[in-house]
């Protein structure tokens, strides 16, 4: 059976996924034929904007969700919409938050917020999700996690707090569903990837004030940022992520459960 016929007609839900690493993510399951659960926070025209694209792409169905991932019954409610809908055979805890400031300065309500949206939404989700996967016999959790999930940086300590965490608990829910399933089913696994720079929204700002310094030069700009993390000096793409995803939902990758997976030029090989 081809990953295209194994995946088709399954339903993946991708959480922060109207736009960036997620909405990359959603394109890409699409392509395979499945069933895409669009989530985020979202104007209207955004949110139909990205049901128009995983369309597009591929997926037979798609909906909008729009929970909020600080809120546990938010959570709930949506991931029994998702079971009245199918259930999820893929989920992609994708959706993140990010502030920086010393730890002296660092607001007690935004490290509230990181935890609860980018550590806590992905548990509360994935507690609804694997039971479910577990009874089928097929499921596939991946979490975005960071390279700060690996390493620390400064100034952003409910960010790698939060990452550090995602790690830890994916490797206790890869362990706890390791014997769900078979290699025929697929089996059930949970893994993390861990980009490093990604040409995304989030890192816009950072690109063009250092392509500014650089005389308006963006690829001097962008080299010059990585120089300081990412010895390959190349961003990567959304979709790139995506591909990696698409991977580990495969059926040979039944046996791959609890990594931690690096795309970042080497950044946390150093």
């Amino acid at each position: 059976m081809t990953t295209q016929d194994f995946l088709s007609g399954r339903t993946a839900l991708i959480t922060g996924s109207v736009q960036g690493i997620g909405r990359a993510v959603a394109e890409a399951l699409a392509a395979r034929g499945v069933r895409i659960a669009v989530h985020g926070l979202a104007t209207p025209a955004d949110a139909g904007a990205a049901l128009a694209a995983v369309r597009a792409a591929g997926a037979p169905d798609a909906r909008f969700f729009d929970a909020d991932m600080r809120d546990p019954d938010a959570v709930d409610a949506m991931m029994a919409d998702i079971d009245a809908w199918g259930g999820a055979d893929i989920l992609v805890n994708n959706a993140g938050i990010q502030k920086t400031a010393t730890i002296a300065d660092m607001p007690r309500e935004t490290w509230d917020a990181i935890l609860a949206v980018n550590l806590s939404g992905a548990f509360f989700t994935m507690r609804r999700a694997l039971p479910k996967m577990a009874e089928r016999g097929y499921g596939r959790v991946v979490n975005i996690a960071s390279v700060h999930g690996l390493v620390a940086s400064v100034e952003k300590s409910p960010y790698v707090a939060s990452k550090f965490g995602l790690i830890g608990l994916s490797r206790v829910a890869a362990l706890e569903y390791a014997h769900a399933g078979s290699r025929g089913t697929g089996g059930v696994t949970v893994n993390c990837i861990c980009p490093g720079w990604t040409e995304t929204a989030l890192i816009q700002p950072q690109i063009e004030a250092r392509a500014a310094q650089m005389g308006g030069d963006r690829t001097a700009g962008i080299a010059d940022l990585l120089s300081e993390k990412q010895p390959s000096l190349r961003t990567s793409q959304p979709d790139e992520i995506g591909a990696a995803v698409v991977w580990l939902a495969d059926p040979i990758a039944h046996n791959i459960t609890g990594i931690s997976l690096p795309i970042d030029g080497g950044w946390t090989t150093q």
